[in-house]
């Protein structure tokens, strides 16, 4: 395999989404070889919250997604590789840690489309855009309407929380201003919809 047998995933996080990693990951392909610093930042597959139930943040490709942060974060802007090269590694990785066919492709074909959003990743990209967009229309049917279903639920408990939160938050007010000074106060936190990532 290419990725080392002492590459091992062990991680800490430092934000709700974000974490380091405590052991280095080691890429060792036939030309290509990354070592993954520890102390790199990473959020395993940056997936969209609406499409988790499809494809997880973290899988049998937690390690390609790792390189493929630390390639995008580190390696693409010190010029040692385009984000296309990298897209193309990231999905090498998958198949080479055995993650399905289709669900390797639609992951890289969701990366390729994450590029047009940096300058530099549109570069090269009509050269994949034949793959991309087959993969996006063989994957929009599965997952559109779940998607949309998931984001009206999301919609709709985040108005169920604000309707528990502001009377509570309130109360809170109420009671602290009541309490003898020095008293313990119970904190109440805030909803947030966090649509973008889990």
């Amino acid at each position: 395999m290419p990725f080392t047998d002492d590459s091992e995933v062990q991680v800490r996080a430092v934000k709700e989404k974000d974490w380091k990693l405590l052991r280095h990951l080691e890429y060792k392909g036939n030309t290509d070889y990354f070592d993954v610093p520890v102390g790199t930042d990473t959020d395993f597959a940056s997936v969209p919250r609406p499409f988790i139930w499809f494809l997880p943040s973290y899988g049998k490709y937690t390690k390609a997604a790792i390189l493929h942060d630390y390639l995008w974060r580190c390696e693409v802007p010190a010029g040692t590789i385009t984000r296309a090269d990298a897209d193309a590694l990231f999905q090498r990785a998958m198949r080479e840690l055995d993650v399905p066919f289709l669900r390797r492709w639609i992951l890289w074909a969701a990366v390729r489309l994450g590029a047009l959003s940096k300058p530099d990743g549109r570069k090269m990209w009509l050269r994949d855009s034949w793959k991309v967009f087959p993969l996006a229309v063989l994957a929009l049917p599965v997952v559109a309407l779940p998607a949309v279903l998931i984001l009206i639920e999301l919609a709709i408990f985040y108005i169920l929380e604000l309707l528990f939160y502001f009377p509570l938050a309130f109360l809170g007010k109420v009671r602290a201003g009541a309490a003898p000074a020095g008293s313990p106060i119970k904190q109440v936190n805030a909803p947030y919809l966090g649509v973008r990532e889990l």
